[in-house]
């Protein structure tokens, strides 16, 4: 038995940020089992509410996890609640069918599942129910037995071996106990990542149209192929699945994905749309670039910040549509401050380029391919490693790093990853000694002769011995 916080420490020693997140995990069981203690365990956040009220949970949360040198999308699901009596109150019953409807497309949609019980509680009626489901979904299934907080809940583990899903593996999401066995077997489970269909083909750019409801995406995307290929309505919510469209624009393969509209968590209340969203997580795993729709009428809002984070999340290279420009008043189109509060609302991404224009209207539409094939050459871009070696030295010597309690960051190799998402490997004395003000430094001193505009740029350290030369 792993002791309580060894979870932290070995996370902090395996975890590398390098890889892409590909693959999804759905944590599912009955209420009250410590599904969202364990999704913030995993994910090192607070964001799932933990609560004693069964049932809590009522739409599913997202998470990325680095474990073992892989990266992964983490679901938090709702509860799969008991059938509640016919007399009980009409609105109590339709959320305990959308939580039981929610979890079970999470499942569908999962490369693997990981089913909590109670070791505690025992087996009941709904668990066996739900293995059943499980052993028919065709998905890996990754047995485990929460609240094993003492040795005395250990004993119950035999029990377990009833559902006939294999070896369970007994855990404290609270405590954190034998939380790092449990990511070694998630690890084991998924999907190789160079699996058929989830990479594009050679030389083929992908690119995700994402965005909020009602934005234009499917307007774009019509306007971007010259012809009605995905429904165009007025209704928020048109398009439910994912539609893959392929063009050729100068002799190159683009790959066009129109997603469903991403709403804000609180207000998504169809089953479907929460299906849609989690497709559409998936399509920005597999592309190249994001091409993020926002309403320029209505300015960039915090959801629309919040879905240019996952494409961020998931290591893609993002630019940004203003589209309904000819809905901007016209002193607004002339005010250059307000091209420029568009801009800087994505600064969390340097050099986005963020297009005004008008799918309707096919205004500047022209602009649109040559940013996202820019911002996809930005990411290919593979720096040579004597040229990346002398940049940092000379940004050593025009600005060394303070000292810390006495001693001083040496950076004594660079070297870029092989890796979809750019990212820069610095072999140093110690990692504690690297600030984030001073690895900024190094990335804007990178980025001024190399670009990579739109596109997130990853620093990593790693320790390596001093040489006596």
């Amino acid at each position: 038995m792993s002791p309580a916080g060894a979870t932290r420490r070995r996370r902090r020693e395996e975890a590398d940020p390098i890889a892409p997140a590909m693959g999804v995990i759905a944590i599912v069981g009955r209420p009250n089992v410590g599904k969202s203690t364990l999704f913030n365990r995993l994910t090192g956040t607070r964001r799932a509410i933990v609560d004693e009220m069964a049932g809590l949970t009522r739409d599913r949360l997202y998470g990325v996890v680095e474990w073992g040198g892989r990266r992964f999308t983490l679901v938090d699901t709702a509860g799969l609640d008991v059938p509640l009596p016919r007399d009980a109150a009409a609105d109590i019953t339709a959320l305990t069918k959308a939580t039981q409807a929610h979890a079970r497309m999470a499942i569908a949609e999962a490369d693997v599942c990981c089913f909590i019980v109670d070791v505690r509680d025992g087996l009941t009626a709904l668990d066996e129910e739900i293995a059943q489901t499980l052993r028919r979904g065709g998905r890996p299934v990754l047995l485990v037995g929460n609240k094993a907080d003492s040795q005395v809940d250990r004993y119950h583990a035999d029990e377990l071996h009833r559902l006939g899903l294999g070896d369970p593996l007994l855990i404290s999401a609270l405590q954190g106990t034998d939380t790092g066995d449990l990511l070694d077997r998630m690890v084991a489970a998924l999907p190789d990542q160079g699996s058929p269909g989830t990479e594009p083909a050679t030389g083929e750019v992908s690119v995700a149209i994402i965005g909020r409801p009602n934005t234009g995406k499917s307007s774009l995307l019509n306007g971007l192929v010259g012809e009605e290929r995905a429904l165009v309505s007025p209704v928020a919510g048109t398009t439910r699945d994912v539609v893959d469209t392929m063009v050729s624009v100068d002799g190159r393969v683009i790959r066009l994905v129109d997603t469903a509209g991403i709403r804000r968590r609180g207000v998504v209340t169809e089953n479907v749309e929460r299906y849609s969203l989690l497709r559409s997580l998936r399509a920005l795993q597999r592309s190249d670039v994001g091409l993020l729709v926002i309403d320029a009428s209505e300015g960039a809002s915090a959801q629309d910040r919040h879905i240019a984070g996952y494409a961020v999340e998931a290591g893609a290279g993002l630019v940004v549509a203003a589209n309904k420009w000819d809905l901007v008043p016209h002193e607004d189109r002339v005010d250059a401050a307000f091209l420029k509060k568009l801009q800087e609302s994505f600064s969390f991404v340097p050099g986005v380029p963020v297009l005004t224009l008008s799918a309707t209207e096919h205004r500047n539409l022209r602009r649109v391919m040559p940013a996202v094939l820019a911002v996809a050459d930005a990411r290919s871009i593979h720096i040579p490693t004597p040229a990346l070696n002398t940049l940092i030295r000379n940004a050593l010597d025009e600005h060394p790093p303070r000292t810390h309690k006495g001693r001083r960051l040496k950076i004594l190799y660079a070297t870029q990853a092989r890796s979809p998402v750019p990212t820069i490997v610095l072999f140093v004395n110690d990692p504690e000694l690297m600030h984030f003000a001073y690895q900024r430094y190094l990335e804007n001193r990178i980025r001024a002769v190399f670009g990579f505009a739109g596109v997130r740029l990853r620093i990593v350290t790693r320790h390596r011995e001093e040489r006596d030369d």
